[in-house]
């Protein structure tokens, strides 16, 4: 059992940087809100650490024990030394926590709570999925069932890769080529509200006909992280609502929910990736909307529109990876546009469309700014994506920040 470090929110993002500073110094903490008292009973912190807003008068919020205190005033991060010196000379914590026990733990608690019982889980092919994924297939092996709806909305390669990323694990993993399904559904609709109901309503159509074939399965897994947690304010302040928080619906029939990463930062999640071998293209995955490249496409959704998309936003991932920038930028894609315009192709007049490059720099994604690509890297992917993909004749570069813009054109 690890020494705690229990974070007090009262408000803003502090309480989550510092969260992150603590862990990344090997301690475990985790945080709740200044007005959540009963949810601090029996946690027994070695330390205690007051962030964000005013807490001045904080003394009344403080759980009932003789740990020390640091009050962080506000501050997003505290200097690294500082808390180096409040978590092992004042709290005297000896500095445990990492992802390869972290993993040992949990692989150990799910044999036990599962007891030879049944796993579902979606498999997204994002990141938090999949680390889902190996790591229950380390745990239970063959009696995790993994359901990959492939929606024919995705990124070049991205449903060979998540394939190819679980072949060798021992576990049962079903893809649904659901792709004509889905743009069937989706003809004719331009409108980003209605394909995003669309796209999300026939996903769980797919994914509730595929599991009814295995018949019975006792446990739901989940890819819910501590972001998650935090946000939608169990045991914190609310600042967002997550599907995927709150435990499980009434309407289902499943013992008990498996969220093994529940108490995780994103970072810490890539990492225990790393640690349980999961290759790069999955670990180091841009975020991706749950709707697909259906929103990147803005007008209607055709096979040849998502197949132009895809070698366009490819084309300009690649050049972005090529020198580095993959790491620093909070996301990086092309968008297919429903301009058209007058350009000259093979020396011939053309009208074709217009294909939209976005990139940009986030702490949080609830504020974003534009990312200053170099000149040089954004002429390598034009000339790319003129010369290799067809029918688009212009590319233009979106250096809007959010607000007022999103991060996603729809």
């Amino acid at each position: 059992m690890h020494q705690l470090v229990l974070i007090i929110d009262f408000g803003g993002h502090q309480a989550q940087n510092i969260a992150r500073q603590v862990r990344g110094l090997g301690c475990y903490c985790e945080v709740l809100s200044y007005t959540a008292q009963d949810s601090r009973a029996g946690k027994n912190p070695s330390g205690v650490i007051l962030a964000g807003g005013e807490n001045d008068c904080a003394a009344q919020y403080l759980p009932d024990c003789d740990a020390p205190v640091l009050n962080a005033v506000g501050n997003d991060c505290v200097p690294e030394e500082s808390l180096r010196v409040f978590i092992e000379d004042e709290c005297k914590i000896t500095p445990d926590w990492n992802m390869q026990s972290y993993a040992e733990a949990q692989i150990a608690s799910i044999r036990e709570k599962t007891a030879g019982g049944l796993i579902l889980l979606g498999l997204s092919g994002g990141v938090d999925s999949s680390v889902v994924a190996a790591l229950l297939s380390k745990a239970v092996g063959s009696r995790l069932h993994c359901i990959f709806v492939d929606h024919g909305l995705m990124r070049k390669n991205e449903g060979d890769e998540v394939v190819a990323a679980f072949k060798d694990r021992d576990i049962s993993l079903i893809r649904v080529d659901a792709g004509e399904r889905f743009l069937a559904r989706l003809k004719g609709v331009t409108d980003p509200e209605a394909k995003r109901k669309i796209i999300g309503e026939e996903f769980i159509r797919v994914f509730e006909e595929e599991s009814k074939k295995l018949g019975r399965v006792d446990y739901l897994a989940q890819g819910t992280i501590y972001s998650d947690v935090i946000e939608s304010g169990i045991g914190g302040k609310f600042v967002k609502s997550h599907h995927n928080v709150g435990g499980l619906p009434e309407h289902v029939d499943f013992k008990e929910l498996i969220e093994p990463l529940r108490m995780l930062f994103k970072d810490e999640v890539r990492e225990l990736g790393r640690t349980l071998g999961l290759p790069d293209y999955i670990v180091n995955r841009q975020p991706f909307p749950g709707p697909g490249l259906g929103i990147r496409v803005i007008g209607e959704v055709t096979k040849e529109r998502l197949d132009t998309l895809r070698d366009a936003d490819y084309i300009f991932r690649d050049e972005i990876t090529k020198v580095g920038l993959d790491r620093s930028l909070g996301q990086y894609f092309a968008v297919l546009t429903d301009m058209r315009s007058v350009g000259v192709t093979g020396g011939v007049r053309s009208y074709d469309r217009t294909v939209a490059l976005r990139a940009i720099i986030t702490k949080d994604v609830m504020t974003a700014e534009w990312a200053k690509i170099p000149y040089e890297v954004l002429a390598k992917a034009s000339s790319r994506i003129l010369g290799e993909v067809g029918g688009v004749n212009r590319v233009v570069y979106d250096i809007t920040d959010k607000p007022p813009g999103t991060i996603e054109w729809e």
